[in-house]
């Protein structure tokens, strides 16, 4: 691997203990690779900041003594507790001590306590083209997708690594080469009633990370999806496959026409999706079949976190009505203090809505022990809800959410 000067003497030690182990890690991890260089990048957002065991504490606390800090913008993903709202989570005081102390040890490195799988709703954007290191699947697919900024999926903790010494391999999608589409996915036979519809995108997601893995596809005749659509459908691929990039021709910024989103070549694949097709994603977005008037245990929305767009529509389906069973809306502090300024947060926590920010319910115990039914609008939530809470899971719209939540039964 070709380094730098700098490179070099950020290796030796000369910038200090902290910078010396993070530019081993990521030197190593370049040529694991194939990396020839190292490359500059302009932000990082962090992932490794999630407490899932006592060594990732220590590793940061490590850093700490170390005097580690970061040399480029730094967010954070969530952490494993909600700083904002007290509440019964279920960690026992040693763990929680833990998950904390990791929380502090990152901002204490000088990252940004923004404590979001969702950094871009934030105001962390970074500009088209632009080398950044982030982790957390969902955001790496919208940074890439959306933004056209160029971003590998950085694990936990060459996150930070990178943020410390402002350096990345170049490999994979920072190499332009590797950035245009093979598959064409043609979404003409799609219903534009399909398409209206907030099912549509984690659906679409589900099946596009099962189908396709990690390839680069361009999608064609979607139309003109919104930020938290196209979050969505990044979320879902993420989940189920290992989505990086996605393409929406004549919408996201490197795709402005076809023969742009395929670098001029054509496509190796092409895909004819119909409604038919993806039944079979949505029905793997759920672990078990309920029917009207069926029980449920609880609803969660917020994965990836809600947007403030989002809890509005929230206040207007819920339209005033008490839940009957607990409906956690996950989101930001960030979009959080939009909503409040504007009365809902209280409203909508006075109707038996509980907002959960900082984290959310898949990554912290916070749903009560043991088993039951959770209703969710959320393609990353619907993957991963009966693994990380022993909890059976339904998908299903905003609208058939809220209206399970006021009701108490499935209202599908």
């Amino acid at each position: 691997m070709l380094l730098s000067g700098l490179d070099e003497e950020m290796l030796s030690g000369l910038h200090g203990d902290a910078v010396s182990l993070s530019m081993r890690i990521l030197v190593q991890t370049g040529r694991m690779l194939g990396a020839h260089a190292l490359i500059d990048i302009r932000s990082a957002h962090i992932d490794g900041c999630l407490y899932h065991g006592d060594s990732g504490a220590l590793f940061a606390e490590k850093l700490v003594s170390f005097n580690a800090k970061v040399r480029v913008p730094t967010t954070l993903n969530v952490g494993a507790l909600d700083l904002l709202h007290a509440r019964n989570d279920r960690f026992d005081p040693a763990a929680r001590d833990m998950a904390r102390r990791m929380m502090s040890a990152y901002v204490a490195m000088g990252c940004q306590p923004t404590w979001t799988c969702a950094p871009y709703q934030a105001g962390h954007r970074p500009r088209l083209g632009e080398d950044v290191a982030w982790g957390e699947s969902n955001a790496v697919a919208f940074c890439n997708s959306v933004l056209g900024a160029r971003t590998n999926r950085y694990g936990d903790f060459l996150d930070i690594c990178a943020a410390i010494t402002g350096r990345v391999p170049q490999y994979g999608l920072h190499l332009i080469s590797q950035r245009t589409a093979t598959v064409l996915i043609d979404a003409t036979q799609l219903s534009r009633a399909f398409l209206k519809d907030d099912i549509a995108y984690p659906i679409l997601g589900a099946w596009l990370g099962a189908e396709l893995g990690a390839r680069v596809a361009a999608f064609k005749g979607l139309g003109s999806p919104s930020e938290d659509q196209l979050k969505a459908l990044g979320a879902a691929a993420a989940s189920t496959g290992a989505v990086g990039l996605f393409h929406v021709i004549g919408l996201t910024p490197e795709a402005a026409t076809e023969s742009q989103a395929f670098g001029g070549k054509h496509p190796a694949e092409i895909i004819i999706v119909d409604e038919a097709m993806l039944s079979s994603a949505r029905a793997a977005l759920s672990s078990i079949v309920l029917h009207p008037g069926d029980a449920i245990s609880a609803v969660a929305i917020g994965s990836p976190h809600l947007s403030a767009p989002e809890i509005r529509a929230l206040d207007a389906a819920v339209a005033g009505r008490r839940c009957q069973v607990p409906l956690y809306a996950c989101t930001s502090r960030h979009s959080l203090s939009i909503v409040k300024r504007e009365g809902l947060e209280d409203r909508l926590k006075s109707l038996g809505i509980i907002f959960v920010a900082d984290t959310c319910i898949v990554v912290s115990p916070i749903l009560p022990a043991g088993s039951g039914v959770l209703m969710t609008n959320s393609g990353k939530f619907a993957h991963y809800t009966p693994a990380n809470t022993g909890y059976d899971v339904v998908f299903a719209g905003l609208r058939e959410c809220v209206e399970s939540a006021i009701a108490g039964t499935c209202q599908l």
